[in-house]
């Protein structure tokens, strides 16, 4: 689906907008996904009389460039961030509402389109006529660009989200203690830093955040943020105990990567390399070991230790023991959840205890909810656990 603008034809009708309406403005776009249904024109016009009419929107103008919908509208004070927050805000909003009551009303399955752009006031005040059908033009072009890609508006808010969490270092770090299953009893050997943030409608979880920052090429500076909130939290750690750092492996091959970061964070907070251990989290497979690893012995030659995280789901496999020879694996949840009541997770854990003390390598038994299960990994011999039933995420104490 592919729509043309005229120049001519915005020039012409730009020349009747009133000048004192001449300042930040935008454009929203409507299209529909394939054919516009029969009766859309109709339907548009009439909701758009019934928004001006309650004053819920202030539309300079609309131009109808065939089934197309471009409308132009006055937007309220405020800089650029401001103004696309709202102008996405009005427009996803329409596109639900039309939408829906469209479907309603005319038994379709059709999907309506949406995309937006601001027009910000000319730098230097100028309000000549000449001066603003090009640039409505211009921006009624990039409207429909950005609207030819179906979700662009939910994307556009989601990329505002992550980016002002990040501006405005809108990340905390909570802490699960990791505990010893040495012979001796329990004690305490460390915690996992876990990255949270204040509910918002655009991410579930601390999961759902990552996967998108790192699609819009921002998983760098989102997980440099999260190690810093890490190691904010943390205080002070005996010796011989050790925190856990969540990092993507793809983070190591981002252009932004800088080695010795981390190693400054930590010399600011009296904290020692010896006390740290990233843990490699794989949400997508890593395509190049040898990378990887050249990374992994930058960061050991400097004191730090490396574990291999969710063995036993997603990408997590045997190929990454091997290649990156970790100092400790973290066998998922997924494998120890009622562990004591299925053979099958008795035999993968087994097998995983087994390559542990051949590879002189530590495991940690993750997701730990029930006693039974503490009691089936301390009898594989499993060296560390975590869980609910141990400790939930929260301070330090």
């Amino acid at each position: 689906m592919s729509v043309r603008v005229n120049r001519m034809q915005v020039r012409n009708r730009v020349r009747q907008v009133p000048m004192e309406w001449r300042g930040g403005r935008g454009v929203i776009y409507l299209s529909w996904h394939s054919v516009a249904p029969a009766g859309w024109s109709v339907f548009a016009e009439e909701a758009i009389a019934a928004e001006i009419e309650t004053a819920a929107i202030v539309v300079e103008e609309k131009y109808w460039i065939h089934n197309d919908l471009f409308l132009l509208l006055r937007l309220p004070p405020g800089g650029r961030s401001k103004l696309e927050g709202w102008l996405l805000e009005q427009a996803i909003k329409r596109q639900a509402e039309w939408e829906s009551r469209f479907r309603d009303a005319e038994a379709t399955e059709a999907r309506l389109l949406a995309g937006v752009s601001v027009i910000e006031a000319d730098l230097h005040g100028s309000t000549e006529p000449e001066g603003d059908p090009d640039r409505i033009y211009e921006a009624m072009k990039r409207a429909m660009v950005h609207g030819q890609r179906d979700g662009s508006l939910v994307r556009s808010m989601k990329l505002r989200a992550l980016k002002q969490l990040i501006a405005e270092h809108a990340i905390m770090s909570v802490y699960q203690p990791i505990i010893s299953l040495q012979p001796d009893g329990p004690s305490l050997f460390g915690y996992e830093a876990l990255a949270r943030f204040a509910k918002q409608e655009w991410f579930a979880g601390p999961q759902q955040l990552f996967a998108f920052a790192e699609q819009e090429g921002l998983a760098y500076r989102l997980d440099r943020l999260a190690r810093r909130k890490a190691l904010d939290g943390i205080g002070s750690l005996q010796p011989d105990q050790r925190l856990f750092i969540n990092v993507q492996a793809q983070i190591m091959n981002d252009p932004h990567f800088t080695p010795g970061r981390t190693l400054s964070m930590l010399e600011r907070r009296g904290l020692s390399p010896h006390n740290v251990v990233f843990e490699i989290t794989e949400r997508t497979s890593i395509d190049d070991f040898g990378a990887m690893k050249k990374a992994l012995e930058h960061y050991r030659s400097q004191g730090f230790q490396i574990a291999i995280d969710d063995v036993g789901a997603g990408y997590s496999s045997l190929q990454s023991i091997v290649e990156l020879r970790p100092d400790y694996i973290k066998v998922d949840r997924s494998i120890i959840d009622r562990i004591d009541e299925d053979d099958v997770k008795l035999h993968i854990l087994h097998t995983l205890v087994q390559l542990a003390y051949k590879l002189d390598v530590s495991i940690i038994a993750e997701g730990i909810e029930r006693e039974e299960e503490l009691v089936a990994v301390k009898k594989l011999g499993v060296h560390y656990a975590q869980g609910y039933l141990l400790g939930r995420p929260g301070g330090i104490q």
